[in-house]
């Protein structure tokens, strides 16, 4: 009795062994494809806050922007000749004077406080693709190791080609979302952030990355022996996945609205609105994709379980 218990025992000790061990297994697996690439950069930085000396009256005194110096009407107090009604209007000129000034002191406070920490809309477009688009993938690349990430216009130019080379292939599009914020510029930079490190978090490694120029590339490149003459020649193995996943994540100035995404118009839509931001407006982007590496899956199961959010389109 003791010996068939124990046979038992051992038996459930393996299944479960060798459970555990093919779950782990393909769970690696299917951790090691998630390869990604990523273009961008760009600051959250405060504006410059300007100045304006007050300007010295004839008489002497300062006003701010023009105005009768308050300084300049206390001669006429106390000279004959005047009659009241001259005294009377001097009072309601020196009291239009400090009403206007403490308005204006007022306002400028306020516009001072609007002006240096402004609305700022921080925005996110995703879109999986099938991965019959792998040229999308050759566009993105390419953009990656020739991009000037470290100036605007270079980031704005990014965004323009990433946008246009997926509103070039709405053939492929299968799934697409859309979100934006608006928030002021002291805390737009952490909401970027969260969207952006969301999406970087589903790679396993960044494979290709192009930010504030610092050009980082770990494709490996295969070498195969040619059989016609025995020389070497690179070839990149084609293992492509089902679905293709790209991200532009962007923070602009003033308020932008994208369109709740439920079929390809909407997609359109929300794509040619990011791809217009001008270099002026553009504080920071991001382009992630993923897979990136050659050879890598994104499957039908991997975009139930990472991108809940993304809608049939």
């Amino acid at each position: 009795m003791n010996k068939k218990l124990l046979s038992q025992i051992v038996k459930s000790v393996f299944v479960i062994g060798l459970v555990l061990t093919l779950a782990f297994s393909q769970a690696d697996a299917a951790f090691a494809v998630r390869s990604g690439g990523r273009i961008g950069g760009g600051s959250f930085r405060m504006p410059s806050r300007t100045y304006t000396s007050p300007t010295r009256s004839p008489g002497g005194g300062y006003y701010p922007r023009g105005g009768i110096g308050f300084p300049f009407l206390l001669p006429f107090f106390g000279f004959g000749g005047f009659g009241s009604l001259f005294t009377i209007l001097i009072f309601i000129a020196i009291a239009n004077f400090l009403v206007s000034s403490f308005r204006r002191a007022t306002q400028g406070d306020e516009f001072d406080s609007y002006s240096n920490n402004p609305t700022v809309s921080v925005a996110s477009v995703q879109v999986g693709l099938l991965a019959e688009g792998r040229s999308l993938q050759t566009d993105l690349d390419r953009i990656a190791e020739n991009a000037d990430t470290g100036s605007a216009a270079g980031r704005a130019q990014v965004l323009q080609e990433a946008t246009l080379s997926l509103l070039r292939h709405p053939e492929y599009w299968a799934y697409g979302s859309a979100q934006t914020e608006q928030a002021r510029l002291d805390s737009a930079e952490a909401k970027f952030n969260q969207y952006a490190l969301s999406e970087r978090s589903k790679f396993s490694e960044e494979t290709l990355s192009n930010y504030n120029n610092q050009l980082i590339d770990k494709n490996p490149q295969t070498y195969l022996l040619s059989e016609t003459d025995g020389e070497l020649v690179t070839q990149e193995t084609e293992a492509p996945g089902e679905y293709i996943v790209v991200t532009v994540v962007v923070g602009t100035q003033g308020k932008l609205q994208l369109p709740v995404i439920n079929s390809t118009e909407d997609v359109k839509r929300a794509l040619s609105q990011m791809g217009t931001i001008s270099s002026e407006q553009l504080l920071a982007v991001e382009v992630l994709w993923t897979p990136q590496a050659s050879g890598d899956t994104l499957t039908s199961e991997d975009m139930v379980a990472e991108y809940p959010n993304l809608k049939l389109v």
